[in-house]
Formats: C-alpha cells, sequence, structure tokens
C-alpha cells in the first residue's frame, strides 16, 4: 500500500521525484491557469503560466503532462495535472478525480509531492483520498508480464497548511484516507481475481481472514446449514455448481451501540446465467458479479478499523451460477428463508433470489436500515450509463440521504422509483412471486422484488409480534416445502412476525460501475472499481453521529 504523509513545507522545498501541480483549463477565449501555486517562487509561477499553452498544456480533466522542474525546486520533475473547468477553487471531487489522475500516470515513481488546494479538512480528506485510490494496481497473476504494469507510487506528500494550523484534524483525515483506500483497494482485489480462484467457500475463508484482528464476529453457513436454515434461494442457485453456496455473516457491535446498520451484498463469484446461458461474451466481466458482497466485507472492515460506535453487521450471499445436470431449471420453485415461494423464470436473475434470502436474515435481526449493494440488472446500464449507480428505497429519507452522501464522497448515484404498478408482473401462477416481471423498467421491477422480502420493525416491547428469531441460532423453513413455518428464538418458542412499519431499506444497483471495461479515468482503474464502499461506509459515519 502507497504510504500517505502530509507536511507544511512550501511546495518547491519537498525534497520528491516528481510534484504535482494542478491545471484548470481554459475558458472560452482564454488560457488555461496554474491553480494552488502557492510556496513556489514567483519566478516559477510566471514563467511557468506562460509557458502552459506552449507546452501543450490544456487543463482537461484527466490529462497529465511531466516537465523539467528546473533548480528553483527541490523535485526533479513537475506533473501538470488537469482540473478540467473551474470557477474559482476546484470542487473536492475535482480535486480526488486530479490527484488520482496524476497518482495512476506516476506508477513506478517513489515519491510524488502534491500541491494541489488543500487548506480545509474536505479538500484535504479529497486529495489524499483521490491520490491513494489512484495508486492503485492489480498484479496477482503477472509473471512474464510484471515490468509491463509498474509498481503504484511508493510514497504520497500532501502538502497542506493543516498539518501545522490544525495537526491532529488534519492527522485523522489522512488516517481516514488511509483506511478508505485500503478498503476500496481490497474490494477492487477481490473483484479481479478470477473465479477460479474466487469462489464461496474461498471468498468466505478470505472474509474470516479479512477480520481476524479486528473486533468483529463472523459465521459462516455452509451448504447443509442453507438447506437446514430455509435458505432456498442461495440453495437453489448453488445447485448447479460444484462449488456449493455460503452465506457469511458479519457483526462488528461495539460496546454501547445504539445504532444498527445492515448491509447485504450479493457475491456471485461466476455468473454464467445457468440454464438461461448467457452469451459468450456477457461473460467476460461476471467475474465482478460478486462486486456487492465484496463491497459489504470492506465496509464493514473499515467501520470497524475506524471503531465507529454503532452496530454493523453485513451479509455475504455467496454463490456460482453454473449450468449442469444438478442445476435449477426454468419453472422450478424455491422457497426463501421465511417461507416466502418464489418460481424461478429465468435462472440469469438469480442475484435476487440469493438476496431474497440474506435480506430475510438480516431482517430478523430487527436493525435500524439495511441497505443491499447488487450487481443486479443489465437495465441498470441501459438506463444510467457505465459510471452512474441507482439507488432504490421504501423511504424517501433514507433514498436522499444516501443520494446526497453518495455525491459528497465523490460516488455517482442516483435516486430511481419503485413504481407500484409494475409489481403486479411479479404474479406468478403457481407461486407467491416469479422471478421475473415487466422487461421494461427491469431495474426497478427488481428492486420491488427485493423489496418482498424487506422485514417491518419489532413491535414495541410487551406487545404481540415483539419475538423475533435470530437468523444465527434458528432454523426455519426447509426450503424444499412451501409451509410457512414459524420462526422459533433459542429456547424454541415460536415466534409471531414483527408488525410494526417496515425496516428503511435502500438497494444499490451497481451493475455497470462496478467494473470498468473502459480505460482508466481519475482514481478509477480498469477492471474492479469498488464503487459502494465509499457511500456505505459515509452512511455508517453518518448513523453513528446522528441516528437514522
Amino acid at each position: 500500500m502507497t504510504s500517505l504523509t502530509l507536511t507544511s513545507t512550501d511546495p518547491a522545498q519537498i525534497t520528491a521525484d516528481v510534484l504535482v501541480l494542478g491545471v484548470a483549463a481554459a475558458r472560452a477565449g482564454g488560457e488555461p491557469r496554474l491553480v494552488a501555486a502557492g510556496g513556489l517562487p514567483d519566478s516559477l509561477v510566471t514563467s511557468l503560466s506562460g509557458a502552459l499553452k506552449g507546452l501543450g498544456v490544456s487543463g482537461k480533466a484527466d490529462s497529465v503532462q511531466r516537465i523539467p522542474a528546473g533548480p528553483e525546486v527541490a523535485a526533479t520533475v513537475i506533473a501538470l495535472v488537469g482540473l478540467g473547468s473551474v470557477d474559482g477553487v476546484p470542487t473536492p471531487e475535482a480535486l480526488r478525480r486530479a490527484a488520482g489522475a496524476a497518482a495512476r500516470a506516476l506508477a513506478g515513481t517513489a515519491t510524488v509531492a502534491v500541491a494541489l488546494p488543500a487548506d480545509d479538512r474536505e479538500r484535504l480528506a479529497a486529495v489524499a483520498e483521490g491520490a491513494l485510490l489512484g495508486a492503485y494496481a492489480f498484479r496477482a497473476y503477472r509473471h512474464v508480464s510484471a515490468a509491463t504494469v509498474p509498481e503504484p507510487v511508493t510514497t504520497v506528500i500532501v502538502a497542506t497548511p493543516l498539518a501545522e494550523a490544525a495537526p491532529e484534524d488534519a492527522d485523522r483525515t489522512a488516517a481516514r484516507a488511509r483506511v478508505l483506500a485500503d478498503a476500496v483497494h481490497a474490494t477492487r482485489d477481490l473483484i479481479n481475481t478470477p473465479p477460479l480462484d474466487l469462489f464461496p467457500a474461498e471468498f468466505a475463508e478470505r472474509a474470516v481472514r479479512a477480520v481476524a484482528d479486528l473486533p468483529v464476529s463472523v459465521t459462516v453457513l455452509d451448504e447443509q446449514e442453507l438447506v437446514d436454515g430455509g435458505y432456498g434461494g442461495l440453495v437453489g442457485v448453488g445447485m448447479g455448481s460444484s462449488r456449493p453456496p455460503r452465506l457469511v455473516r458479519l457483526d462488528y457491535t461495539p460496546e454501547g451501540a445504539d445504532t444498527h446498520l445492515a448491509l447485504v451484498g450479493k457475491g456471485i463469484t461466476f455468473d454464467s446465467g445457468g440454464l438461461s446461458i448467457k452469451p459468450a461474451a456477457s461473460m467476460e466481466a461476471m467475474k465482478s458479479d460478486m462486486s456487492g458482497a465484496a463491497a459489504v466485507l470492506h465496509a464493514v472492515v473499515a467501520a470497524a478499523r475506524l471503531a465507529l460506535p454503532l452496530r454493523v453487521s453485513g451479509w455475504l450471499a455467496l454463490a456460482e451460477n453454473m449450468p449442469s445436470g444438478t442445476a435449477q431449471r426454468p419453472s422450478d420453485v424455491l422457497t426463501i428463508r421465511g417461507g416466502t415461494t418464489v418460481e424461478v423464470l429465468n435462472t440469469d436473475a438469480e442475484g435476487r433470489l440469493v438476496l431474497a434470502d440474506a435480506l430475510v436474515a438480516a431482517s430478523e435481526t430487527a436493525p435500524d436500515v439495511i441497505v443491499d449493494v447488487a450487481t443486479l440488472t443489465g437495465a441498470q446500464m441501459v438506463a444510467l450509463g457505465s459510471r452512474v449507480s441507482a439507488i432504490m428505497s421504501n423511504d424517501d429519507a433514507l433514498r436522499e440521504r444516501l443520494h446526497r452522501l453518495a455525491d459528497a464522497c465523490g460516488e455517482q448515484f442516483w435516486p430511481m422509483p419503485l413504481p407500484a404498478e409494475l409489481r403486479a408482473s411479479l404474479d406468478s401462477p403457481v407461486a407467491d412471486l416469479a422471478n421475473m416481471g415487466d422487461r421494461f423498467g427491469g431495474m426497478l421491477v427488481a428492486g420491488l422484488f427485493l423489496k418482498e422480502f424487506v422485514g417491518n420493525r419489532p413491535a414495541p416491547e410487551g406487545e404481540a409480534g415483539g419475538n423475533q428469531a435470530d437468523p444465527a441460532t434458528s432454523p426455519p423453513a426447509d426450503p424444499t416445502t412451501a409451509d410457512r413455518t414459524p420462526d422459533t428464538d433459542e429456547d424454541g418458542a415460536e415466534g409471531i412476525p414483527p408488525t410494526g412499519s417496515p425496516i428503511p431499506w435502500a438497494h444499490l444497483d451497481i451493475a455497470g460501475p462496478s467494473f470498468n471495461t473502459g480505460s482508466a479515468h481519475g482514481y478509477t482503474p480498469v477492471g474492479g472499481t469498488g464503487v459502494a464502499v465509499r457511500t456505505l461506509l459515509a452512511l455508517a459515519e453518518e448513523l453513528a453521529t446522528t441516528g437514522v
């Protein structure tokens, strides 16, 4: 991992291999301009500013151009990174992307000093995060070609007056940036790992190792425990693979925590489509179909590393969707945990089946908020493209909160509706639900399907409906039957389903943004992006501070 240090030293005096300076793009009829040149000799500022156009420096976002530094600067090379169009001080996201683009372009460099505007905590955080997020490479499987992919920058030095003016705040900001970048990088690593090596049991083992030195408890349910526990969605999706499914439950429960956030992640380690098989080209990126589970795992890790004062549980629904003689068939009926039956019309709509099990299990623990994250539908990409994820929710305030937090931390999400009129398209002639509905608005239909499995808040203490079973201790219905067998608590007593209002829940569809099949940009590499980790962590931090 790239190391990060802060300094209040004037940029011109920082000893580094490369000094990064920002350039704002030219407005119509104008010229590009140097940004954040404080601490540089006036003569250098004047000469650089006058030479930008002649050097071909446009200031366009993502552009990075190196020039010799000269004797007035301690660094050997100056890198001029484009900030795009800027009015006044650049936005935090413009800074985050510029720092990331610079770190990415300077891979193979030992020490990089970044002198972008970082004179308040928000902009310091953006510069530090961007530089660390951009300093990423997945080299685990390169041997003969290893030299063609340079190592990420070894050390990033961020110049900021806060290092002297407010050192404690600055250090906390840097520490959070390190934790955040570690979480995103670890998520990217999981997504980029070939499915031959990352199958459900292996993913579960990696989850156990990821929290081994943290105050996080782990429960892993294997294939027989899933059958016994009534997890028909996971069992059904996993039947076609020789590598059986798993459900991983993570619990970070600090003493005195009043708020409980439950995160649920889709973890299809490879998605062939099952018997409703995908075209060959559509399978090429399907190692990324576990991106939601990877994001949930490392959001929990980050929350624990930051010692946030709230309970965070993570549910990783892990399966491999393969075609074989034992695979589930279109027209099969599965029984999801809790008893709801689902007719499988298309085995390639498998993510919602495993998420249904996990949403029910998470609901049984009566959290204050549930957020699921999934590479769920191709319709997300049709609606929003490859860089914007979707937010759907049964709670307007939660949807708006997630949109605001995502925007603040630089992840592009957009609120989408759950139109009631589309629900009827999920009706089945033989079961409680079908796993497919109207093709038009398919992303929204998938959200409506998931909504069916979100539980209610527990009734107040002492009222009917206040007794709930814990999914770690009680086996509900056999997934092969449609009977709605009551849940039981640890003493064997029947639990009455809660009768309160629905638990606030949001669904994040990250199908396109989770895996970048185009060119790298800003702090985003080719391959796994780690999208949603930052938004989930921001939500956990805000809930820890303000509550629901």
